[in-house]
């Protein structure tokens, strides 16, 4: 069975458009500048990038489930993760949301990745994975929010 090209997987297409709407959808005028949802989002105090990183996150996935391999998917997560934390810095995480484009550097990282032929088909076993570790992240969250409420509760 031939390997296919980046092109011809719609599923692959989708991700390129999600990137592209959030990081260089939009054109500053007069300017080559682009940019995208995600540093529009981050101007919400707080909560903004959250919406882009969730996004990002199964942008990732799907990635990985249409074969990204397991280095790859770690130098996605890290454009990622980069992007969120230095794009939760006022004034600076901004203009930096605007230059960095973390999903768009994924898309070609994957486009490369198909180029050169070292399409590995599904990363099952890697969701795994990472589900199993998000799940344990989110369950000392949780367990840490209870703790702090009874802490903070005795002290009152």
């Amino acid at each position: 069975m031939p390997t296919p090209t980046f092109d011809q997987d719609n599923r692959l297409l989708w991700v390129e458009r999600i990137s592209h709407l959030l990081d260089s959808q939009f054109r500053v005028p007069g300017t080559t500048w682009r940019f995208g949802l995600d540093p529009i989002m981050g101007l919400i105090p707080v909560v903004g990038g959250l919406p882009s990183l969730a996004i990002s996150g199964v942008l990732i996935l799907t990635m990985l489930r249409h074969g990204a391999s397991g280095s790859l998917v770690v130098r996605m997560v890290v454009n990622v993760v980069l992007d969120a934390l230095i794009g939760s810095i006022p004034v600076v995480g901004n203009i930096f949301d605007f230059a960095y484009k973390a999903n768009d550097r994924n898309v070609r990282l994957l486009r490369a990745h198909y180029q050169e032929g070292r399409y590995q088909g599904s990363g099952r076993g890697l969701i795994g994975l990472i589900l199993v570790v998000l799940l344990a992240l989110a369950a000392g969250l949780v367990w840490g929010g209870w703790a702090l409420w009874h802490w903070a509760a005795a002290r009152w």
